[in-house]
């Protein structure tokens, strides 16, 4: 069963084309990673994928979900979470998770439950009332994550999600995303990392806006001769 299913998908701005007739699809509960260099038409793709931006032609479904004609049912079955994090520095941790809860629409009672369960599961509950701002950026960052998964979606995009944090605590976010996608939750991760892509199912590298190589890591390195995703991206860069 496939979460994402794009086909053709195209983006022009004017004459110029962002994404460039992109194919792929993604499984339920798998972990995606979506790479390439700043312009390659990532951050274009991405916001097409979130329902933020209507492509010029071709389809895509989001869950379930037509791009074109059901944009609203994407972003209610989706989360999103950016390298910015989007949480409010003045608000405690658990005021964070309430304001985001009532935008979401998620009921009262129902989300004082979810807010104590994601505070337990993350080792958070003694940092319920600290103010944002004050808590380590390793814990900002899995607060953004619980938050973006408290509507329950179906699919969770990640932009960037470990961009600042030192190798360790990535290593650690990244077991709460196998975590999530263990409970068939779909994960697609866009990272500047490479070594963060062999943690991906599969992987895709983008370029001029066109999707070029899409496959395993294993795959794509046998196939490019390489032992390392470092290896495997400068090589392609460089073809």
């Amino acid at each position: 069963m496939y979460s994402i299913i794009v086909e053709n998908l195209t983006k022009k701005f004017g004459d110029f084309i962002a994404v460039n007739n992109i194919n792929f699809c993604i499984k339920k509960g798998e972990i995606f990673g979506f790479l390439g260099a700043n312009g390659a038409g990532k951050t274009t793709a991405m916001k097409m994928l979130c329902g933020l931006l209507l492509p010029t032609s071709g389809t895509a479904k989001i869950g379930g979900y037509d791009l074109a004609t059901q944009s609203k049912m994407i972003k209610k079955n989706i989360g999103y979470m950016s390298q910015r994090f989007s949480l409010y520095d003045d608000l405690t941790v658990s005021e964070n998770m309430q304001l985001f809860g009532t935008i979401y629409k998620i009921e009262k009672k129902i989300l004082k439950q979810r807010i104590h369960d994601s505070l337990n599961e993350l080792n958070m509950k003694n940092f319920a009332n600290e103010l944002v701002y004050s808590i380590p950026l390793g814990w900002k960052q899995r607060l953004a994550f619980a938050t973006a998964l408290l509507h329950q979606p179906q699919i969770i995009f990640l932009d960037e999600p470990t961009s600042g944090v030192d190798p360790i605590v990535r290593r650690e976010f990244w077991g709460l995303i196998y975590k999530t996608a263990a409970k068939g939750i779909t994960i697609f991760v866009t990272t500047h990392y490479m070594d963060e892509a062999e943690y991906c199912e599969r992987i895709s590298i983008m370029a001029e806006g066109e999707l070029k190589l899409i496959g395993t890591p294993a795959e794509l390195k046998k196939n490019m001769g390489v032992l390392t995703t470092d290896d495997l991206f400068v090589k392609f860069v460089n073809r």
